[in-house]
């Protein structure tokens, strides 16, 4: 048995620390907005600017205008809540390996912290850098494979999206002769506003259109 030295203060004020966070898995929305920034390399004045605008407008009478509601769309479309389906699948197995992990490192930190008394303090030292490097790996493995779900997951919604949803809109758009579609999110309908929101004729068409797609299996899995 190896000879008994009084532990290192920092030593045992280091294993009663906590060990490892929850991972955070964040729910990406469908779709993304990207935005320009424009840039002037010109001095000309506003009016010699606007002489490249027509006098042309649209005209109210022949504008025919209808409103999406995306955030329903990704709610209520079969296809999409598969896929969500699918995400979830993952994130709790992911959530269920934390757990368990968590239980065998908080075992072994009372271990460590019961042979204080009895290890030397090299031996204490090896044991506690070998546990914080297992902490520190649990942390980044984890991780990882969130990222990769996320990954799978945008990539599934963008194949969606490019080969069924906006197929689907702009058919919708061709069939009813639409001007303009406007994301229903940011708009107020009124109580006259008949035929004006397309958004559950698009999921039906969606849905007859595709049900499922598989997610790619995420690395780690």
């Amino acid at each position: 048995m190896a000879n008994k030295t009084p532990a290192n203060p920092a030593v045992k004020n280091y294993v009663k620390i906590g060990v490892i966070a929850a991972i955070v898995i964040v729910v990406a929305a469908l779709g993304a907005w990207g935005i320009s920034a424009l840039r002037g390399g010109s001095n000309a004045t506003v009016e010699e600017a606007l002489e490249v605008v027509t006098t042309d407008a649209a005209n109210a009478a022949d504008l025919r205008i209808a409103v999406i509601r995306m955030d329903a769309i990704q709610n209520d479309a079969a296809v999409l809540k598969d896929l969500a389906a699918q995400r979830k699948s993952y994130e709790d197995q992911l959530r269920n390996e934390l757990e368990k992990k968590q239980k065998e490192l908080e075992s072994e930190k009372a271990e460590i912290e019961k042979s204080q008394d009895v290890l030397s303090r090299d031996a204490l030292q090896r044991r506690i850098v070998d546990y914080q490097n297992r902490v520190t790996e649990l942390q980044r493995d984890l991780t990882e494979r969130a990222q990769s779900v996320e990954i799978a997951f945008q990539k599934a919604l963008n194949e969606v999206q490019e080969q069924h949803l906006n197929p689907i809109i702009e058919g919708v758009i061709a069939k009813k002769n639409l001007s303009m579609v406007i994301d229903g999110r940011f708009t107020r309908l009124g109580s006259n506003a008949t035929n004006l929101d397309i958004t559950e004729e698009v999921i039906s068409a969606l849905d007859k259109k595709v049900s499922k797609v598989k997610m790619d299996t995420p690395q780690g899995f």
